[in-house]
């Protein structure tokens, strides 16, 4: 009874921007998880990564790489018990107590927390040095085009500005760089500054918001203001659109909306935007958030009136204090960079340290969640269903109805009707997001069926909270599967749902999904149905995208990824495969199969077992592969995490697979030769390719065998990638026993 009681009071959390205060809040619920509201609790930001603003002029100026001054949002997210959500916010409605998210449904919030940064203020013309990640690249860009000789004009008189203009000329040696500022606006110590370091300084006499340029490399420094959706949704905003809050963070009017950072200000205290007060916000805001939600009091917070800011240079700094400056002096740039640095460490110290220490025990999830090929075939024959164990197919083709005479003799052949089911443990925290890549991972059997999917039934079962949590994810889940299927043309007609019984601890509440779905897709009778069994001697191997998923996601839980890994891993796992299906219906394709949980060669000995026993039978001579291992594509990041040691828990199952490789006196030579060009046998870059064909896929690539000419067709529209070919095995060819994957 009592914990059915706390479940009814469980609510949403959302924390709206990955800001300086709702990175500290993550690593204080880290650290002390009882800190953390029960319930939900969401972050949305529209990147996997914050950036630490102080050590954004380092990374300007190519002090530091850009991982360096990253915080990995996904990674705290998942460590705090937090589910994380990369989308972009575009709206507020309080009516309804929803964020509007571009391109996703509208998520519900109980409580919500805004800390979601400054923009620059629009103009015509210059790029706007914030938000930071476009501006970086726009920076980057300007590398790239080896554009040095052209000269680049910043706009703003205060310390942003200046430092930038700072950094610029660190990374560009000899581009003429200009600061255009309003007349009088910049400091005699900034002037001092710019002058030794040869930057022009244009001072107008024209107010900052109309200052001009006619160059076409012009960046914007001119100050900040709170997106424009906040002051759109109705929330009591200052002048620079900020939102109003009380001294306990509360946004005045709205008790269950709390705000901090660059977004918003007391209204009581009013102090400009920096990050100096967005981290000291962070111990109040995490307090209140869950005095808040257990009806208890709230603190008040009173921020100091000045803060200190450290301005770097060329190995020198300045230290400001109101109006006092002391510097430039290279003490102040260590002291400033020691501080910056201390700042990052702390937030590689969390969980992930003793992750490490216990990697063994931590089981993968998605399709790497699977059973492992020998244990599923070797209950198959035990239960009598030796046929599904020897001739594995992606889907079963469930009606064929034979040509009828009719008296009408325009009636058309029905379909060829085929049907498969997959589903496994949420991967992802982002509810919406799992149910798309599910339902995705699920239509990839169809597809390498050469079918079109019409119509899906699922199977959710939800974790154990109150009504309205279960309510959310399950709309968020079904939202996320239809974004899958409306584009195919398909309908979901129905399922079922379960309720877990187990409460969820440490890990982020909507991790306890579990989706299962039931596909169902038609073929045109005059079509052919595309099956593992057709391997052809002079076939070559196309592979339809990158390998890796398995490693790449096994090595996020031990926080050894990046986050632009993880973020590439998903934009390819997240994009839809239907529209090969009508592209492999205009050629001759001999065989086709997905690479799921099995990995590569795991799925690549279905496709031979299978092609040889129909072989056998018509006394054809057996078939073998050899793969071109350099030629495989992989994910970012994947063969180093693997060259390391890293794998997914699956990973030793499917290194039975590996007996395809060996010689066999029965049988004959290798059913799967592996050819070489730089890659020496025995070193770990070697390894690293044995393991990266046996690492499990989720959403993985289609393979197909074809023939040469159309090979090169296919490869040439794309997205194909030639990975081996197929050949008459060298020995004992006409072997008379049924060959199995053992």
């Amino acid at each position: 009874m009592a914990i059915d009681a706390a479940m009814h009071h469980q609510h949403h959390l959302i924390l709206a921007g990955g800001g300086h205060s709702h990175a500290l809040v993550l690593r204080r619920w880290i650290m002390n998880p009882s800190c953390r509201p029960e319930g939900l609790v969401t972050l949305i930001n529209r990147n996997s990564t914050s950036l630490y603003s102080g050590m954004v002029p380092g990374l300007i100026a190519g002090e530091y790489e850009l991982d360096e001054i990253s915080l990995d949002l996904r990674r705290l997210s998942n460590e705090a018990g937090v589910a994380f959500v990369m989308a972009e916010i575009v709206g507020l409605n309080l009516s309804n107590q929803t964020l509007l998210l571009r391109n996703r449904p509208e998520i519900h919030f109980d409580q919500l927390s805004l800390d979601v940064g400054g923009e620059t203020p629009p103009a015509r013309v210059g790029m706007p040095i914030k938000p930071l990640e476009p501006a970086l690249q726009w920076i980057n860009n300007q590398d790239d085009l080896n554009e040095q000789h052209e000269s680049i004009d910043l706009i703003g008189a205060g310390l942003s500005g200046v430092e930038t203009a700072l950094a610029l000329r660190r990374r560009w040696p000899n581009r003429t760089i200009q600061l255009k500022a309003k007349q009088g606006s910049i400091r005699t110590w900034m002037q001092h500054a710019l002058r030794h370091e040869s930057i022009h300084l244009i001072e107008e006499n024209i107010s900052e918001s109309k200052t001009s340029t006619t160059n076409t490399y012009c960046l914007r420094c001119t100050g900040s203001q709170a997106p424009g959706w906040i002051a759109d949704s109705g929330l009591h905003c200052d002048a620079d659109q900020r939102v109003l809050t009380l001294d306990t963070l509360q946004v005045i009017g709205y008790p269950n909306i709390f705000a901090s950072g660059d977004c918003a200000v007391i209204k009581a205290s009013p102090r400009p935007a920096s990050g100096v007060w967005a981290v000291r916000a962070a111990q109040p805001l995490a307090h209140n958030l869950k005095a808040a939600a257990e009806g208890q009091r709230l603190s008040h917070w009173q921020p100091q009136n000045k803060a200190l800011q450290l301005v770097g240079g060329r190995e020198t700094a300045w230290a400001i204090w109101g109006k006092q400056v002391i510097g430039p002096h290279p003490w102040l740039w260590h002291w400033k960079r020691r501080i910056d640095q201390t700042f990052m460490a702390k937030f590689s110290k969390t969980k992930t340290m003793t992750n490490k220490q216990h990697h063994q025990t931590m089981a993968c999830r998605g399709c790497a969640a699977k059973l492992e090929a020998t244990s599923l075939k070797a209950a198959l024959r035990q239960a009598g269903l030796s046929k599904l164990a020897s001739q594995p197919e992606d889907a079963a083709e469930i009606h064929h109805d034979a040509d009828r005479k009719t008296n009408d003799e325009s009636t058309k052949p029905t379909p060829r009707y085929f049907q498969s089911v997959d589903g496994f443990p949420a991967l992802v925290s982002d509810a919406w997001l799992n149910g798309r890549l599910t339902a995705l991972h699920a239509c990839s059997d169809l597809w390498a069926c050469g079918a079109e999917v019409n119509s899906v039934q699922t199977l959710i079962t939800l974790p154990k909270l109150s009504k309205q949590l279960k309510q959310s994810l399950l709309a968020q889940t079904l939202a996320g599967i239809q974004s899958t299927l409306i584009p195919q043309g398909a309908t979901l007609i129905g399922g079922h749902t379960l309720e877990d019984r187990y409460l969820p601890r440490d890990h982020p509440a909507s991790l306890g999904l579990q989706v299962s779905l039931t596909v169902n897709g038609t073929l045109q009778r005059e079509a052919k149905a595309l099956s593992k069994a057709g391997l052809q001697p002079g076939d070559r191997l196309l592979l339809s995208r990158s390998l890796g998923t398995g490693v790449l996601f096994a090595a996020s839980m031990l926080g050894s990824t990046t986050p632009r890994e993880i973020d590439q891993a998903l934009s390819q796992m997240a994009t839809s495969q239907h529209p090969l299906v009508s592209q492999l219906h205009n050629f001759p394709i001999h065989a086709c199969t997905d690479i799921t949980g099995f990995g590569l060669l795991g799925h690549l000995g279905e496709m031979l077992i299978s092609s040889n026993n129909i072989r056998i039978l018509s006394k054809k001579t057996q078939l073998s592969l050899v793969l071109d291992i350099e030629d495989i594509p992989t994910l970012p990041g994947a063969l180093p995490l693997l060259q390391s040691g890293h794998e997914s828990s699956l990973a030793a199952g499917n290194r039975k697979s590996w007996g395809l490789l060996n010689n066999n006196d029965e049988t004959g030579s290798p059913l799967v030769e592996l050819s070489l060009t730089t890659i020496k046998q025995g070193t770990d870059e070697y390894q690293a390719f044995l393991e990266l064909l046996i690492d499990p896929q989720t959403c993985g690539p289609l393979l197909i065998s074809c023939d040469s000419d159309t090979a090169e067709r296919l490869i040439a529209e794309g997205p194909w990638h030639p990975i081996g070919h197929v050949r008459h095995r060298q020995e004992n060819s006409y072997a008379t026993h049924s060959l199995s994957s053992k």
